[in-house]
């Protein structure tokens, strides 16, 4: 079997960085980003697929901004909606799988219990509605598809929590952090590890179309985001850091333009199922980011 040609689609991304590193060894690789692809022109797309000739391409980007999406909502679904939906119809003229991510937000957080794949999406903000419209688009194209709804996704690199308390813990004595909130933190090199290893399990298997749909794909424990935030400071060296107390606030404290899901908690079952892949638990990836 050829190495895949494989698009990775904003590749200066916390996720598409680290695709990069994990596949390269053994796949061609073709890495984009703003502005050599423009996800809001649809000729950009279809010439960047067409160009590209690959046998799967990888939607790693996406309109991310939470809060400014509540007005900008019409760039964030033509990013997070309808460019996906256009690279999946690229992705099955060429006969290509499509690796799509989606996210937490999609569900609405009044479940007691971990979400799985096949709980009923209600998404609070704009953000969250513009990922499920790009999912049920990935999906409606009718190719062969992988979608890894990821949860609280941070980095070495980029903007995201980990570097937001880290910065905040140098130059703060206190900080103030939500304690309603709940979900599992997900270093983005996990994730990408997991991509690849699902990927070549589905290049390799002799019915591919039965390996076709969303996954849960986070880490295997859950903590709030004070939680998260006391144990990334609590891991910096005392004299990296003025901060020396996390208070736990409730969201009504902190109040932001877009209502975010209470709990974010996804069940991983099929992916372990399917492919064998259980992440660990948050704690230990962040002490693996951390010590990389």
């Amino acid at each position: 079997m050829t190495d895949p040609r494989i698009l990775i689609i904003g590749s200066n991304g916390q996720v598409g960085w680290e695709l990069r590193r994990a596949l390269a060894p053994a796949a061609a690789i073709t890495a984009v980003d703003y502005p050599d692809i423009d996800l809001t022109r649809k000729e950009s797309i279809r010439e960047t697929v067409r160009r590209a000739e690959p046998t799967v391409i990888i939607n790693a980007a996406a309109y991310t901004a939470v809060d400014r999406a509540e007005t900008d909502t019409a760039t964030a679904m033509q990013v997070n909606a309808e460019a996906p939906g256009l690279l999946a119809e690229e992705a099955r003229a060429a006969g290509a799988w499509m690796i799509h991510y989606s996210t937490d937000y999609v569900f609405d957080g009044a479940s007691g219990k971990p979400y799985v794949e096949t709980d009923a999406p209600n998404p609070l903000s704009a953000y969250g509605r513009s990922k499920l419209e790009g999912d049920l688009a990935v999906i409606g194209a009718g190719g062969l598809h992988l979608i890894f709804r990821l949860c609280w996704v941070y980095g070495r690199r980029g903007a995201n929590f980990l570097l937001t308390m880290q910065r905040l813990a140098r130059e703060r004595e206190q900080l103030r952090v939500v304690s309603d909130q709940f979900g599992c933190p997900t270093w983005s090199r996990l994730i990408a590890e997991a991509t690849g290893h699902a990927l070549r399990h589905a290049l390799a298997s002799p019915r591919p179309g039965s390996l076709a749909g969303v996954y849960h794909l986070a880490s295997s424990t859950h903590t709030s985001w004070h939680g998260f935030a006391d144990a990334i400071i609590n891991r910096m060296p005392a004299d990296q850091r003025r901060c020396r107390v996390v208070e736990p606030i409730p969201s009504s404290e902190y109040p932001l333009p877009a209502r975010r899901p209470a709990w974010s908690v996804l069940d991983c079952g099929k992916l372990h199922r399917t492919f064998g892949l259980r992440l660990p638990a948050w704690s230990e990836g962040l002490d693996l980011a951390l010590g990389d």
